[in-house]
């Protein structure tokens, strides 16, 4: 997969099936822009995916800057999907204030090479976001793509958006996540060493440390799975500052226990998804009221996936 990153100067040279949006999350809605893209490289269009960094709504204040998907979880998502070029088009006062005509006849016409967009029903670009489906429509003709709008997807009578899914995330409805993903919320990153407490009880844990910009779900226990070299294994994480056994100002960590597990994966990368909430964190008395709550835990997640399986 090809990124262009960082620059507002690019020429793409083979003609190109492009997809418009903010992509955080990657859900059902944005995959379904991206299918449509997909089934034009049978017509010999590369597959782009056009995306601003940051969002327009970072950039202008109206969003915290945690993301349902990391820069970096993005390209590897894009990249296993099937993008074949990645625009991480830079959000600056310049590019703010682009006109929306320039914006389609510049970057997408000249630029990408575009002989087919797909966007939302919604879409918004340009100068105070003037550019919509209607200018897209009209220069369309003049610039030699064909357009394709995409209807929202509902799920549980909402439409789907980032926001929807944002809203569930901080919640810790993760089976709904899931529906509005296609897929686990996951977060990816390299094992770190901790303090090995684990070890020390019969619980052995991989430990991440997530980005910052990374957006997570209420502190607690979940039923998760962690994905390492493309194998699936079942586990419970927590995530939050192990109360019990830290300083409060500790740095917030997923801490997993793999079942059946017992390879060495220190500095390996992972991504760990969360399946469903258990429980809030808590702080417990002693390790060993820990320990005992860690070994229902455990339990609890076994019966879990057991009955999932069913």
């Amino acid at each position: 997969m090809q990124i262009i990153t960082g620059t507002e100067e690019f020429q793409i040279n083979s003609p190109t099936a492009v997809a418009i949006g903010k992509f955080d999350g990657i859900h059902v809605g944005h995959q379904k822009l991206l299918e449509t893209v997909f089934a034009q490289k049978e017509k010999g269009l590369s597959a782009c995916v056009f995306t601003f960094d940051p969002s327009p709504a970072v950039f202008f204040g109206r969003a915290d800057g945690r993301e349902l998907t990391t820069r970096n979880e993005k390209r590897h998502l894009f990249e296993k999907m099937g993008v074949d070029v990645l625009i991480e088009f830079p959000m600056n006062a310049g590019t703010a204030a682009m006109s929306p005509e320039h914006f389609v006849s510049q970057i997408l016409s000249k630029g990408l090479q575009a002989k087919l967009v797909v966007a939302g029903t919604d879409v918004s670009f340009g100068a105070y976001g003037a550019g919509n489906a209607t200018l897209l429509s009209g220069m369309s003709r003049e610039c030699g793509f064909d357009l394709k709008l995409i209807d929202k997807v509902c799920v549980q009578g909402r439409e789907v958006s980032s926001t929807y899914v944002r809203e569930t995330v901080e919640q810790g409805d993760m089976e709904l996540a899931k529906k509005l993903l296609g897929m686990p919320y996951g977060i990816c990153g390299n094992i770190v060493h901790g303090r090995q407490l684990g070890r020390t009880i019969g619980v052995p844990t991989v430990n991440l440390c997530p980005p910052p910009e990374k957006l997570l779900p209420p502190f607690g226990v979940y039923f998760s799975r962690v994905i390492w070299q493309g194998e699936s294994y079942e586990g419970i994480s927590n995530i939050g500052c192990k109360p019990t056994v830290s300083d409060p100002e500790d740095q917030v960590g997923i801490e997993t226990f793999i079942y059946d597990f017992d390879r060495e994966i220190y500095e390996e990368e992972i991504k760990v998804e969360l399946c469903a909430f258990h429980r809030a964190e808590q702080k417990f008395a002693s390790v060993e009221e820990l320990q005992v709550q860690l070994g229902r835990d455990i339990e609890a997640g076994r019966k879990y996936f057991t009955k999932s399986q069913n």
